[in-house]
């Protein structure tokens, strides 16, 4: 396995003065210990049973090298299984985009089936696909997908090399697929809801083709001690260190897995900030904290959280959370100690992350449908830019910016008359220095202008466009 990766990296460095191709194998943005084993084992699989392929074939971890460290589990199996770091290819490192418009780029996705809205445009280069999601992939002959919603992805990925080509299965790559499996299925216990009869298969198998593997209740013990060990973490990295992006229109959610329980996550110091602060700098209108903990027995202990500055962000995505039916998460409201985060806890432990997240994918679909219906005039206006972190405090003294806003029809429509609240019940921004309201340096000597005065205006305004007249505004005599 080293040699394959430093070789992998002696091919990029090359690549900018080359004209062969590279195929990426390209795991998900989260890269979580699955996500970085699948791509790893596929990719050298694809190594070696490529022939005289031109191609170069290239595993990427789908973040930046310098977010690995927080991968603490991943860091644990490499270091065990004696995969350097350093021989690793992340994607800060490597040109995609430059890659495919050179049409020198192949791509195939593991633990993922279609791509983030950022990597839309490399849709045409994708030709292979294998995954344990919810398939959301459209279906063209250019693309070869491997899909069934077993526990790991990492076991798809030891059946395919299996049935197509065991001799590639050595020690090395047995323990990495092995690891995975073994953590994601939660050590194989029904009772964690995760493990499926072909996931059990495919452990076995990799034990008895490789005795010496670790045991498994020995295994799964430390990779759990390391995944959960966020000790010297901020609240920054805590959310980015198993996190998954979504989005659709104007609206970018965080999911992101916590390992600890959600009373432990909400003391932390100074959290309503560093969330708000989180939000701006990675452009998140919401962010849904998945806390997780387990039992003597692995038994899965979830509560969720679901943050925004915005009202309507936060309401709206608590909203589709509690209605779930498929599959229910079965919440119930907890107390809060902010008044910008919701608390729940998950009565439904076995619904994963990866059943929660095309909960919040229909929602994100149906968002962006009530956008486009009302209209492009009437959308949020992003405010972002205002934002200043060290400003006056919010909320129990908590600075908070205020990103997002909405006009009170935009509201009602979006809402529902019967669950329209009072204008205090929303956040709203700074008002800009160049409207007409009261302490606009533009308005000097003018009356203050009343809401009915403007509606009146636009009424007039609208009725009397085709008639060419003049409508004053009061004061302008």
């Amino acid at each position: 396995m080293e040699g394959f990766l430093q070789r992998c990296r002696a091919a990029l460095k090359g690549s900018s003065e080359g004209s062969s191709g590279i195929h990426v194998v390209l795991g998900n943005e989260a890269c979580d210990l699955d996500s970085m084993v699948s791509s790893l084992a596929f990719a050298y699989f694809l190594s070696k049973t490529s022939g005289s392929s031109c191609k170069t074939v290239v595993p990427v971890l789908n973040i930046p090298r310098a977010e690995f460290p927080l991968r603490s589990d991943n860091v644990f199996l490499l270091k065990e299984s004696g995969v350097p770091q350093e021989a690793l290819v992340f994607r800060d490192e490597v040109d995609l985009a430059g890659l495919y418009r050179a049409k020198r780029l192949v791509l195939s996705l593991v633990d993922h089936n279609v791509l983030p809205s950022a990597d839309i445009d490399l849709e045409e280069a994708v030709v292979e696909v294998i995954d344990h999601h919810h398939l959301e992939r459209t279906p063209s002959p250019s693309c070869s997908v491997t899909m069934e919603t077993v526990g790991s992805c990492a076991t798809l990925v030891t059946e395919y090399i299996h049935h197509k080509a065991p001799e590639v299965l050595d020690r090395q790559v047995a323990q990495l697929l092995y690891g995975a499996i073994v953590l994601d299925c939660v050590n194989m216990a029904p009772e964690a809801g995760k493990v499926t009869p072909k996931d059990s298969h495919l452990a076995c198998l990799l034990e008895s083709r490789f005795p010496s593997l670790p045991p498994r209740s020995t295994l799964f013990q430390s990779l759990q001690s390391a995944k959960f060990d966020i000790s010297g973490l901020s609240t920054e990295q805590i959310l980015l260190k198993d996190m998954k992006a979504v989005s659709r229109g104007d609206l970018r959610l965080a999911v992101s897995a916590v390992y600890m329980t959600l009373d432990m996550f909400l003391q932390r110091k100074s959290l309503q900030r560093e969330l708000c602060e989180f939000c701006h700098k990675h452009r998140f209108g919401a962010v849904v904290a998945m806390t997780i903990s387990f039992n003597e027995r692995s038994e899965p202990h979830r509560q969720l959280a679901v943050y925004s500055s915005s009202t309507l962000y936060r309401e709206e995505v608590s909203q589709a959370l509690e209605k779930a039916r498929n599959p229910s998460l079965c919440i119930s409201p907890m107390s809060s100690p902010f008044n910008d985060i919701k608390s729940y806890l998950q009565g439904n432990a076995l619904a994963s992350r990866k059943k929660v997240l095309p909960i919040l994918k229909d929602f994100l679909k149906e968002w962006d449908k009530k956008q486009v219906h009302c209209g492009e005039a009437e959308d949020f206006e992003e405010l972002d830019n205002h934002f200043d972190p060290t400003g006056s405090p919010g909320i129990d003294g908590d600075a908070r910016p205020h990103c997002f806003s909405a006009s009170r029809h935009h509201r009602r429509r979006l809402l529902g008359a019967e669950d329209y609240g009072t204008e205090e019940d929303f956040q709203v921004p700074a008002t800009p220095m160049n409207s007409l309201v009261e302490g606009c340096p533009l308005d000097a000597g003018l009356p203050q202008i009343s809401a009915e005065a403007i509606l009146e205006k636009f009424s007039c305004m609208v009725g009397e466009a085709g008639e060419n007249k003049d409508v004053s505004w009061p004061g302008d005599q």
